[in-house]
């Protein structure tokens, strides 16, 4: 499948998930605008993977400014938005009686609040021009729930609700929308996890990855940002609506729908 000239804003591409879906679509033909709390650190991983064909942003998905600004930079820059990969999220855990407002809030504003404003700044740009694609990036938590991730699940369970409207909204005018849902994948966030759980838990960082990230996969191995990145190409690049409003899974086989 291929992206050619298509224009592709991915967020919190910096690194993890993000940066790979990022190479991915570069390597498919994509221009690509890489948003980021680190504006330098999406200036180079543009300039990497993409040369004068990639741009790099400061955005904070949670600034309803920030965002809109963002977009209209990338638009003039560029012309349009092809594809958004709504990506940038971030993980606290603690059990539900522990769990600060503030920090439920920061959750949910990360996750939801940053889908929500940076698809209402792009979704203008693709139905102006009858196309377009949008990817939320979800997780198995968007269709199971673990211990001490309160804010994470409700949040991840929110994107299928987005994503199943904004495929009902913008079916007639040529606009899908879709959610990946990764397993664990070994990426910082997940990294800072391990000692976290371990902690609440009471187990050692060992049996945190093999009995509760991996225990119920089929292989015992953990997601890559690689097959993650092979889901967003075929969201991006799938030449129909046949699969708008669907989520899937990628968890080597720990959650099955």
């Amino acid at each position: 499948m291929e992206l050619t000239d298509k224009v592709a804003l991915i967020t919190g591409a910096a690194s993890g998930i993000g940066h790979a879906v990022a190479a991915r679509y570069a390597r498919a033909g994509a221009r690509i605008v890489i948003a980021d709390l680190d504006e330098k650190a999406a200036d180079a991983a543009a300039r990497e993977l993409a040369g004068d064909r990639g741009m790099g942003l400061r955005m904070d998905v949670t600034h309803e400014d920030e965002v809109n600004l963002g977009v209209a930079a990338a638009v003039d820059r560029f012309g349009t938005i092809d594809v958004l990969v709504s990506n940038a999220g971030i993980q606290i855990v603690h059990p539900i009686e522990d769990f600060g407002l503030a920090e439920w809030k920061k959750m949910l504003a990360i996750h939801l609040d940053g889908a929500f404003l940076t698809t209402r700044a792009c979704i203008p740009h693709m139905y102006r021009q009858g196309s377009g694609a949008i990817v939320y990036m979800g997780s198995v938590h968007s269709h199971e729930a673990s211990p001490l991730k309160a804010a994470y699940v409700t949040a991840k369970h929110g994107l299928l609700g987005l994503a199943r409207t904004i495929a009902k909204e913008g079916g007639r005018r040529g606009v899908r929308a879709n959610v990946i849902c990764p397993g664990f994948v070994r990426t910082p966030l997940v990294d800072r996890q391990i000692p976290e759980q371990a902690a609440s838990l009471g187990i050692s960082e060992d049996e945190v990855v093999k009995r509760v990230m991996l225990g119920e996969t089929v292989d015992g191995e953990f997601t890559t940002v690689e097959d993650v990145a092979e889901i967003a190409l075929l969201f991006a690049a799938f030449p129909s609506s046949a699969l708008t409003g669907q989520s899937l899974i990628v968890s080597h086989g720990w959650h099955m729908d």
